[in-house]
């Protein structure tokens, strides 16, 4: 083999190999944004729908929330507000970038258990899941009652028990999200009395990211898509929800009657609400408490939230 044949032949070579690598390497544009998403919840359904088809491509969804975001298996995730104030105390670099729905949660109470007022939930046992959106509607609830937070006594059940625990007698009255307010409502037929006030709280479940995606170019490009594809999905899940439904039952393992039930305590506007700042504001005195801390001041808290993806993402759709 002559010198230039030789040379010729190492060109190809590492033009071949390097065609592979690029062909193989395991970046993030080259695979879909890995989204975690609570797989339990209508809230999801702008996602669930986003994703559906080829259009959805760019999104990968399995089930879970912030902690596998933070723990580095998600590049995006869903879950309330009150888990992104949880969860940033110690990993600050999460990022909302899109509130997905907004919840009015609900109190279902026991009428026989003398409970006719909210004020009557003073030293009563309320089933709710700790930590959550539902246990800080709870103390808003209460102290919009005049009640203090020690004077209710909050129990963690799991979700799908809550009903019969309330039917039983195991708790007094529970404080969570659809559709299990609408479930224990059901089993507990006339001897249910149901609180609820809108200017009291709304859950805003958000989309999160973090700042090492944001900081990513092209995982921030797809990201931008991706939310852009949401924002479009809620239009529909908006204006025509019956086409939806079928969808979020399959995903979520709820009935579809129950979803047309409970769908007027919803609300899909795909976009970031004018007062989210000042609601995570007030919540993260609650939160602190929990955690045993001085709260954090306002431009601590702004610092997790990125409208920019949203800017993008409404441009991108040329709106």
């Amino acid at each position: 083999m002559t010198l230039r044949s030789a040379l010729v032949v190492l060109v190809c070579g590492l033009l071949i190999a390097a065609a592979g690598l690029v062909r193989g390497q395991d970046t993030p544009s080259a695979r879909p944004l890995r989204f975690a998403v609570n797989m339990t919840t209508i809230e999801s359904a702008p996602v669930f729908l986003a994703a559906e088809g080829p259009s959805g491509a760019g999104i990968a969804v399995s089930s879970g929330g912030i902690p596998l975001l933070v723990s580095g298996g998600a590049d995006a995730a869903t879950n309330a507000e009150t888990q992104a104030l949880l969860r940033s105390a110690a990993s600050p670099n999460i990022r909302i970038v899109l509130t997905v729905a907004e919840c009015y949660y609900r109190i279902v109470a026991r009428r026989s258990a003398g409970i006719i007022r909210a004020s009557n939930l003073k030293g009563r046992k309320i089933g709710t899941s700790l930590s959550t959106s539902a246990h800080y509607f709870l103390t808003r609830m209460a102290r919009n009652a005049g009640l203090a937070e020690t004077d209710v006594t909050a129990v963690s059940i799991p979700l799908p028990e809550m009903p019969a625990a309330l039917k039983r007698g195991d708790v007094d009255a529970i404080a969570i999200w659809e559709p299990q307010a609408r479930n224990a409502e059901q089993a507990l037929g006339a001897d249910a009395i149901v609180f609820q006030d809108r200017s009291v709280y709304r859950e805003l479940f958000n989309l999160n990211t973090t700042a090492e995606v944001l900081a990513d170019p092209a995982r921030r490009r797809a990201l931008v898509a991706a939310v852009a594809r949401i924002v479009a999905a809620s239009e529909q899940v908006a204006s025509r929800p019956q086409s939806v439904w079928p969808l979020v039952s399959s995903k979520i393992n709820v009935p579809q009657p129950t979803i047309s039930q409970v769908w007027s305590h919803f609300r899909f506007a795909g976009g970031l609400p004018r007062d989210l700042l000042d609601v995570m504001v007030e919540e993260e005195r609650w939160v602190a408490g929990m955690q045993k801390r001085e709260p954090r001041p306002r431009p601590a808290i702004e610092q997790l939230v990125d409208a920019t993806v949203l800017r993008d993402a409404v441009a991108s759709l040329g709106r």
